[in-house]
């Protein structure tokens, strides 16, 4: 198994990871206003360029998947990472509070991760480049791509809820959170975790347009706040969470216009799977 077998066999996974962006983006073409495209094309232009990014990712995933491959696809890959490299970059400069918008829902601002993913697909969009055979050669080298389709899954943060989210629970479940601690009262970062794994931040995510923005202590209850948009209203999130009750059920939510004052959402009955 060389270079060049694993050079081929870059295009099946880069096409592939392609098209779930491209699907991810038509599907749910709203999430354009959660990036930073509103600010850099304008509020009326930033829908039409998003989907017009996933009519152009599905394009090159096409043309990567499906026989002949040329040299031209895998450049056409290269430069769409260098374009997201460069956008995400952008949006964690300038709009901090953006979101990627890379592939499903997600409100979470640009991380290192996000950034970290786009640079791993320019690499292998790189490495593509110096192939002249389709994937379909590459053999054993196939193999090599579950290794690198793992490291994009543990970047995708679209997809903790698969795989991050039940390591915490799991985690929650054989230690409290609450175990090992001087203080009677909670860390911050073991009341986050409780919040990210409560059905009340899942009937909200969507909403969400930062991370905890604000937090205090109120008798027996903690409450933190989130920066949210609601309607495209600003508005802010208010998680309220029991000192006395470690459960992710217990956990409740709700969304406070900023203008008025008044509360917009509040979920009432929560489901306790998602």
């Amino acid at each position: 198994m060389g270079t060049q077998h694993v050079a081929a066999a870059q295009p099946l996974l880069i096409g592939l990871l392609l098209l779930w962006s491209s699907y991810g983006k038509l599907a749910s073409s709203e999430q354009a206003e959660r990036t930073a495209l509103p600010r850099l094309v304008g509020e009326s232009r930033a829908k039409p360029a998003y989907q017009a990014v996933a009519v152009i990712e599905a394009v090159i995933a096409l043309a990567l998947l499906a026989p002949p491959s040329w040299a031209i696809e895998a450049v056409a890959a290269a430069a769409l990472a260098v374009g997201f490299t460069g956008f995400l970059a952008y949006s964690k400069v300038v709009v901090p509070e953006a979101s990627c918008g890379c592939a499903g829902k997600s409100a979470r601002p640009v991380g290192y991760r996000a950034i970290a993913r786009a640079l791993l697909l320019l690499a292998t969009a790189a490495l593509a480049t110096t192939t002249t055979v389709g994937w379909w050669s590459a053999g054993p080298a196939l193999v090599v791509l579950l290794v690198e389709a793992a490291v994009f899954v543990m970047l995708s943060a679209e997809l903790d809820r698969y795989w991050l989210l039940p390591i915490r629970r799991l985690r929650i479940r054989l230690s409290h959170p609450y175990a090992g601690t001087a203080s009677s009262t909670a860390p911050l970062a073991a009341t986050q975790r409780r919040v990210l794994l409560s059905p009340a931040y899942r009937a909200v995510d969507g909403m969400l347009r930062s991370d905890i923005h604000d937090y205090w202590d109120d008798d027996d209850w903690r409450y933190l706040s989130y920066v949210a948009r609601y309607d495209g209203r600003r508005a802010t999130a208010v998680f309220a969470v029991p000192h006395q009750d470690s459960t992710p059920e217990s956990v409740r939510v709700a969304v406070v216009d900023e203008s008025s004052g008044l509360t917009v959402y509040r979920p009432m009955v929560l489901a306790t799977t998602g």
